[in-house]
């Protein structure tokens, strides 16, 4: 089962792969047209009633294999309205051909007549709530017809998102889905067909810019805060990795983030820049004597980085334990931090970002073939009930459940730091976004960062170069994919 933000993702990932959105569509036309011919007779009256999205565009490009039937088509709106290029490009390509279509832009003007079948393509997968006109009136003569109703992809009035059916919904009699079951179809009285259209496995397997789409545009009021506070719990022996981890965090989104560190650390820290908050604590080290102080900083921020530059002192371990063992929110554990968590009693939702050789140091088995070490980490995280982000030429990221893979990043991100810059991008991300997608979406990010500066940099790139490619990654790659 997919719902449908999940499909949005995964049409813009089959897109990035080679697969483009044009030819799902006329896959998807083809398996509409093969609903309609099972449920009707040679010659039959069909009726489609299409919207001005995708969804409408599936259902023109069937009417073109419906020739065999008496067919009209109406559009619910204005022809120049038509919300895609690729929707707009078959519905020309109706009218070129001398169709029978016509447009209802009021819902008095709307008049469905006799037909034997219906096809509902008023909206899709994108739209939820009580239907508006003129879709209301349209369902409401196609629901009183005694018409069999054919719904593209899902009844027109059901949300996607949670299978939820408004009142003034679709009543349909046969579903053509696509690629996958959405939520709700189960529970129709309906005849659900799901049609493959071609989408690779690879467009749900790897990350790719589709899964950007997740990121929400931020709304015009929000406030300081609102889009996440992140802190940084690191430095003692390295001022620099916290440096790099709260720097990400701020260029990924986050409105504020600050840096738990040592007071010798602190003083440096600043240096590095004007953004950066830091709340230094008395000592050269993360200590056990800290641990309540930080939890209850802790509690006022969204997100918790623990980890960068750290060290691996037994009293910093001991405290990075009683860190964990005490907090309940989310936290993306890196570096030498690490080491302690497969031990931890947690309420925590934990976000474990390792390279191979941490993960080894866990417990975990490395492996140099990507598809045994995407086995190997998702038992891992079955195992150990969190999200686990295993750093690589492939990065592997699972919570036991589901397992993504991302393929961005090169060869000179092998330079000191650029793990930390993860870390934080991944800390501003799981401020908004669900665990496993954040950690999957900073892969993605930190990744193409390092490939835009291995462009300008080459192998002389510097874990700081990264700082300015990641909103142009987040941001500007999205915008593209939506």
């Amino acid at each position: 089962m997919i719902t449908g933000s999940e499909m949005a993702v995964v049409d813009e990932n089959a897109a990035a792969m080679g697969v483009p959105r044009k030819q799902l569509m006329e896959s998807s036309g083809h398996a509409v047209a093969r609903g309609v011919r099972d449920v009707a007779e040679e010659g039959a009256s069909v009726r489609v009633v299409a919207g001005r999205g995708n969804n409408g565009g599936d259902a023109f490009v069937a009417v073109r294999f419906l020739e065999a039937f008496d067919v009209t088509t109406t559009l619910l709106g204005r022809p120049e309205t038509i919300t895609t290029d690729i929707a707009r490009e078959n519905w020309t390509a109706l009218t070129a051909g001398e169709y029978d279509v016509e447009t209802v832009r009021d819902s008095a003007a709307f008049e469905l007549g006799d037909p034997d079948v219906v096809v509902d393509a008023m909206l899709g997968t994108g739209i939820s709530g009580d239907l508006r006109e003129p879709e209301r009136t349209a369902a409401t003569g196609i629901n009183e017809s005694d018409a069999t109703v054919v719904s593209v992809d899902v009844p027109s009035g059901m949300d996607a998102e949670t299978g939820q059916l408004a009142e003034t919904a679709v009543e349909a009699d046969h579903v053509v889905t696509f690629h996958d079951t959405k939520p709700g179809l189960s529970a129709l009285d309906a005849a659900v067909t799901v049609a493959d259209i071609g989408i690779p496995a690879a467009a749900e397997r790897f990350v790719e810019r589709g899964d950007l789409m997740r990121l929400d545009d931020r709304r015009p009021d929000s406030h300081k805060g609102e889009n996440g506070e992140v802190l940084v719990i690191g430095g003692g022996p390295y001022a620099g990795a916290p440096a790099l981890s709260a720097k990400a965090a701020l260029r990924a989104g986050a409105d504020l983030v600050r840096v738990a560190c040592p007071m010798v650390v602190g003083r440096e820290l600043q240096g590095f820049g004007e953004d950066l908050i830091v709340r230094p604590y008395q000592g050269k080290q993360l200590e056990p004597r800290q641990v309540g102080f930080l939890l209850q900083m802790a509690r006022h921020h969204d997100t918790v980085v623990i980890g960068p530059g750290l060290g691996d002192e037994e009293e910093t371990l001991e405290a990075v334990e009683g860190l964990l063992s005490g907090y309940s929110g989310t936290a993306v554990v890196d570096a030498d931090a690490l080491s302690r968590v497969p031990a931890v009693d947690t309420e925590a939702d934990l976000i474990c970002t390792p390279h191979q050789g941490e993960f080894a140091q866990m417990g975990g088995r490395v492996s140099d073939d990507w598809r045994e070490r995407a086995d190997i980490v998702e038992r891992f995280a079955t195992d150990l009930g969190q999200v686990v982000l295993v750093k690589g030429k492939y990065d592997v990221v699972s919570d036991g459940e589901t397992t993504r893979v991302n393929r961005t990043g090169n060869a000179g991100m092998t330079v000191g730091g650029t793990g930390d810059v993860l870390a934080g991008i991944t800390g501003a991300l799981a401020a908004t976004q669900d665990p496993l997608d954040a950690a999957a979406m900073a892969a993605y990010a930190n990744g193409a960062a390092g490939d835009r500066a291995f462009e300008e940099r080459n192998n002389g790139l510097v874990a700081t170069d990264l700082h300015d490619e990641i909103p142009r990654v987040l941001w500007t790659e999205r915008g593209d994919a939506a």
